[in-house]
């Protein structure tokens, strides 16, 4: 049990722990989420890791594509090890047959001067089983699990799925085929969707997700708009 495997791999961080560098935790008691959120971290039922990645000559405009290669990794382990399909809600959380499964939260600290990123610190919480008694009260209509029965192992399997598969698009930078991927499993394309800001919340319809991994929306009076993951959120409508 730790407070936030995010918190305790960014001090590692700052003291000069390598790229590669993962904490994996059976449970939180300070679960992070995107925009001060808690991320709900209940013991033995959920994998909760962090993984530590020193990218060269990232813009923070580019960080986005961190979370994007995690979102498809995430889909594709999923569905390896339990035969179900995986969807995207852009740009960090992934859902089975309606219902929230895992959640990405990527931090990170960058050059003043270089204004690229030092390092990230990538978090990812999986709904591996759902808790004995059920989901709390406030997200048991959102919230889902990976696995609807016991599996040998299954926690392993996910986590080290993930891993790997995540470690192969990040490598292979250059690759943009996560991006295609990425589209075709997100379900808030052609969809009416609610732009959240600090200013208040505004109607559009989602287009794409293009090369650079932000969302294209357009909104009501025809006028278009790419996203980046640090200025809104999005709700189905």
């Amino acid at each position: 049990t730790v407070s936030s495997t995010n918190l305790l791999l960014r001090e590692r961080a700052t003291a000069g722990a390598p790229q590669g560098c993962t904490i994996l935790a059976n449970a939180q008691t300070r679960g992070r989420g995107r925009i001060g959120r808690s991320f709900y971290s209940p013991s033995d039922t959920g994998i909760y890791l962090s993984l530590l990645l020193r990218p060269k000559t990232y813009t923070p405009e580019q960080a986005v594509k961190l979370t994007t290669m995690a979102a498809v990794a995430g889909c594709e382990a999923i569905e390896k090890v339990s035969g179900r399909q995986a969807q995207i809600k852009w740009v960090n959380d992934i859902f089975m047959d309606g219902k929230k499964v895992c959640g990405i939260l990527t931090e990170a600290s960058f050059g003043l001067e270089s204004g690229h990123l030092d390092y990230a610190v990538l978090g990812v919480g999986f709904n591996a089983y759902a808790p004995e008694g059920g989901f709390p009260e406030d997200i048991e209509n959102i919230a889902g699990s990976v696995f609807l029965t016991p599996q040998n192992d299954g926690k392993n399997h996910l986590a080290a799925e993930f891993l790997n598969r995540f470690m192969t698009y990040y490598t292979q930078i250059q690759d943009n085929s996560y991006t295609q991927k990425y589209r075709e499993r997100s379900f808030v394309l052609g969809k009416k969707i609610k732009v959240l800001s600090p200013q208040g919340a505004v109607l559009a319809t989602a287009l794409d997700v293009d090369d650079q991994c932000r969302l294209v929306v357009r909104y009501e009076d025809g006028s278009t708009q790419a996203l980046s993951s640090g200025e809104i959120s999005v709700r189905l409508y």
